[in-house]
């Protein structure tokens, strides 16, 4: 081989090394740019094709002009590397995709309030930098592994509350040292509370609240849980007495052992925990008085909750030296002694709750002077002296509750400025004086029934729907223009010593319901104008000195309540009276008589002519019964023939003058005029053949057995106080028909039918759900679902606080809410309405009644719940800036929510 050859194979060589070496370097260079963030965006790319592309993760895509670090819910470290995934709310079903994992750096997950409804994740045990895990308010199902212990050792944060977990905690959870944050409440652990949760000496929080564990006392292990400062187990089925050891977790912010059947007394030493902020004991069978070793240690505490046990003794005056101390409740109980005189000078007091106790002296003369204080509660003890001058004086004074005590003296005159007030409830005191002529301009609800208040009726209540002031000492005339309250809705003023005529202004009070002007001093003739009162469902004019004829305008109105009695009335009572369930309201007017014997009042004398008409009459009717009992007869006789069985005798419970009778709602029970069925039976729509032709709405029970004797009484007890309900936003029940093997339900009927019908665009037509077709059935606008919401809270809260004794519905959802022509909507089907009897009595409901899947909002235990649990606990999140905290606590409301509805 030539030199010249040798070079050239030599530069051949040098030319292939030159361009291996720039392939790899581009292969390389290629590489690197490729990592981390690409590799980093294209796993995100697949966890996103994971959960089957959601339209909420449109940011995701494959488009460079936007860092991945930049995408919805992803957060990087500097080099890009994805370390926390928030996706809150965001509606995403499918589950949760192994390929999470695959970002090594990941340290929070966040999918709370999303749809997932699969088994506990367990391909997360492959994150093992993950510090916080967030999967609450969800769906997941089933039970927590017992290899939970497998998640990332470095885990801080585990949070699965409001989700559908069943069984037992696994002990292993112990195994995961690190954790500071356990939250499990709203699940459906039904074993024990494992003793291991002891061994986690880091824990700072730990919510095990509103799970059905089997009952036993709380875990002696927890003693070592020294850095605990937040225990909630409320609803925990706990038992036995409070351990003295949790007076010595001195890390102790808050402390919730309520709705559980703990006994004993509080042990001293929770009133020594300097930490201890919110303390929450209320509903359990806690007996004994309230002892406190020494000076007492828990200046800063917030919030007491005591109430609803059996506690006695006085009220320690240490409390007056609790500087922050806000909410103060302690009814319920059997406190003895005075109110601390202390107990106004707190300049952070805001809700005073002591009823039903045996109090006894002068509420703190200083109460309200020197805090915003919105709330006093003190009713039903044994008080006396006045009403404290300052009470408003913080401007913030909505509700004062004082009734059934020794109160006297005149009510301050601070109150008549109080311009937050919306609540006064003062009724059976000794309170004098007059009453302003203005009321407060927010002032909803004034009871002062029972008193000695005297002087003229206030003339201007612009905000007022209920003025109870019945057995005073009030006079003067009624005010002739009413405008100034003309969103009254109850109106009681009787026993007083009011004088003068019933205005024509009375029919300014376009919603009132209940007009009760009794045992007073009132002359003249009775307003035709009351005729237009169009809502009216109640009228007492009794024991007055009223004259002249009854306007017929009131027969028009069908009162279900009506007393005239006593009176010096004159005339014949209008034929739209004559009922048979007036019987007693026309008593002791010597000069009214009546065309039927029935109302108890004397014959009017006529002519001949009159009472030829009136025999002709009667001889009429007398042919028609005679021919109605005959057809009836023969039909029941073809029945018993066919089917070789006697016939149900019916009895019918009016509660509404009624001019149609069993026979006439039976003949309609047909297939033509089946509008619906329900879970209690089927609903017919029946035209009625009377003068009117009114329709009725039929709900038809079937009994699956003969009621024995005392339940058929219960029933018709219960029946009864639901028929006496009188308010324009709940259903007429009309009358109640029952026989050995059915029952019979007659309700007004509503012409737009349930408010389900017109949120989902579906109508039953006899057995069949059809589709409505949009374009003819309008949507409901806004301003109308205001009014029907408002319809219904109106309805339900005449239930809670109107009803004697009040009364919870237990099955309040869009299907039982039924539409007028107007769309003005009332509550309806109260198959499982409870009345709620006097503390200490037994009325337990023993299982969860009403639609599967479903719980009423309306039940008294949430509505505390969420009161406590929910409002008290944002002011720990405001106050701890700790990120695990938050998660849980800023949406506590929602998981009593959520655990309602999958209960």
């Amino acid at each position: 081989m030539t030199s010249a050859e040798a070079s050239k194979m030599v530069a051949k060589a040098i030319s292939s090394s030159l361009l291996l070496l720039i392939i790899f370097s581009s292969f390389s260079l290629a590489a690197s740019q490729t990592t981390p963030e690409d590799g980093e965006r294209q796993i995100l790319l697949q966890i996103k094709e994971g959960w089957g592309n959601p339209s909420v993760l449109g940011s995701w895509n494959d488009s460079t002009a936007i860092s991945h670090c930049n995408w919805t819910g992803i957060e990087c470290s500097a080099d890009g590397s994805v370390t926390n995934i928030s996706l809150v709310n965001e509606n995403i079903t499918q589950p949760i995709p192994a390929a999470i994992c695959k970002l090594k750096n990941l340290s929070i997950l966040d999918l709370s309030y999303n749809n997932f409804a699969s088994s506990f994740p367990t391909s997360l045990y492959n994150c093992s930098n993950l510090l916080y895990l967030d999967l609450s308010q969800n769906y997941f199902v089933g039970v927590i592994p017992s290899d939970i212990y497998r998640l990332s050792p470095r885990l801080t944060h585990l949070i699965l509350s409001a989700n559908n977990f069943t069984g037992d905690i696994p002990p292993s959870i112990s195994r995961l040292s690190a954790l500071e944050y356990l939250i499990l409440d709203n699940n459906f652990f039904d074993a024990s509370i494992p003793v291991e949760l002891g061994n986690l000496s880091n824990l700072q929080t730990l919510w095990l609240a509103y799970n059905p564990f089997s009952p036993a006392t709380i875990p002696s292990t927890f003693r070592n849980l020294t850095q605990l400062s937040f225990l909630w187990m409320s609803e925990t089925n706990l038992k036995g007495e409070i351990p003295e050891f949790i007076g010595e977790l001195t890390e102790m912010f808050q402390l919730d052992l309520a709705w559980n059947s703990l006994s004993g007394s509080i042990p001293a030493g929770i009133w020594n925990l300097k930490k201890l902020r919110y303390l929450y004991l209320f509903a359990n069978n806690l007996t004994g008085a309230i002892n406190i070793d020494g000076p007492i240690g828990v200046l800063g505490l917030e919030q007491i909750d005591v109430s609803m046990n059996q506690l006695n003794g006085s009220i320690p005056e240490e409390f007056g030296k609790l500087q922050n101390l806000s909410l103060l409740f302690m009814y319920y109980n059997r406190f003895s002694g005075e109110i601390p005189a202390s107990i106004g000078l707190l300049p952070a007091l805001t809700g005073v709750s002591l009823f039903h106790n045996s109090l006894t002296g002068v509420l703190p003369p200083e109460l309200g002077k020197h805090s915003p204080l919105w709330n006093v509660e003190v009713h039903n003890n044994m008080l006396s002296g006045s009403l404290p001058e300052y009470v408003c004086a913080g401007g913030s004074l909505t509700s004062i509750v004082v009734s059934n005590n020794n109160l006297t003296g005149n009510v301050p005159a601070s109150l008549n400025n109080c311009s937050t007030l919306a609540y006064i409830d003062i009724q059976s005191n000794r309170f004098s004086g007059t009453l302003p002529d203005k009321l407060p301009s927010k002032l909803f609800s004034l009871n002062i029934d029972n008193n000695r208040f005297s002087g003229n009726i206030p003339s201007i209540a612009e905000s007022l729907q209920v003025l109870k002031a019945t057995n005073n000492l009030l006079s003067g005339k009624i005010p002739a223009v009413l405008t100034g309250m003309s969103e009254l809705l109850e109106l009681h003023l009787g026993r007083n010593l009011i004088s003068g005529q019933i205005p024509p202004g009375i029919s300014e009070l376009k919603n009132l319901s209940v007009l009760n002007l009794s045992s007073n001093h009132l002359v003249g003739e009775i307003p035709a104008a009351i005729g237009s009162l169009q809502v009216l469902k109640s009228l007492d004019l009794s024991i007055n000195q009223l004259s002249g004829s009854i306007p017929s305008e009131i027969g028009d109105l069908r009162l279900p309540t009506l007393n005239l009695s006593s009176n010096r009335l004159s005339g014949e009572i209008p034929i739209s009276l004559h009922f048979p369930a007036y019987n007693r309201s026309f008593l002791s007017n010597p000069s009214l008589c009546a065309s039927s014997e029935f109302l108890n009042v004397p014959i009017c004398k006529h002519g001949f002519r009159w009472k030829l008409r009136i025999l002709l009459i009667v001889l009429a009717s007398l042919v028609s019964l005679m021919a109605i009992v005959f057809a009836v007869f023969v039909r029941r006789a073809r029945h018993r023939r066919s089917n070789g069985r006697v016939l149900p005798t019916w009895k019918m419970m009016s509660f509404y003058p009624l001019d149609f009778t069993e026979s006439t709602i039976l003949s309609g029970l047909t297939e033509d005029n089946l509008i619906g069925r329900g879970g209690g039976g089927k609903v017919y729509r029946i035209v009625l053949e009377n003068h009117v032709a009114q329709i009725v709405a039929v709900k038809k029970i079937w009994n699956c057995r003969k009621l024995d004797s005392l339940l058929e009484k219960e029933f018709q007890s219960e029946v009864q106080v639901l028929g006496s309900i009188r308010h324009a936003n709940i259903v007429k029940l009309l009358c109640c028909l029952w026989s050995t093997d059915m029952k019979l339900l007659v309700y007004e009927y509503m012409e737009n039918g349930s408010l389900d019908r017109w949120l989902h665009k579906k109508w039953r037509v006899g057995e069949q759900i059809e589709e409505m077709n949009s374009d003819h059935m309008p949507l409901l606008d806004w301003s109308t679902r205001l009014r029907i919401a408002i319809d219904v809270a109106r309805g339900l809260c005449y239930m809670h606080h109107g009803c004697s004794p009040p009364i919870v519905h237990r099955d309040v959802k869009s299907s039982n809410i039924l539409l007028d022509f107007e769309f003005r909507a009332k509550v309806a089907d109260f198959g499982l309405a409870r009345m709620l009897v006097k503390l200490g009595e037994d009325n337990t409901v023993s299982a969860v009644a009403g639609t599967f899947g479903y719980m009423a909002p309306d039940l008294l235990k949430m509505i505390l719940n969420t009161y406590r649990q929910v409002v008290h606990r944002t002011q720990k999140t405001a106050s701890s800036g700790n990120r695990g905290f938050a998660p849980s606590l800023h949406r506590a409301s929602k998981t009593t929510c959520n655990s309602c509805i999958k209960t």
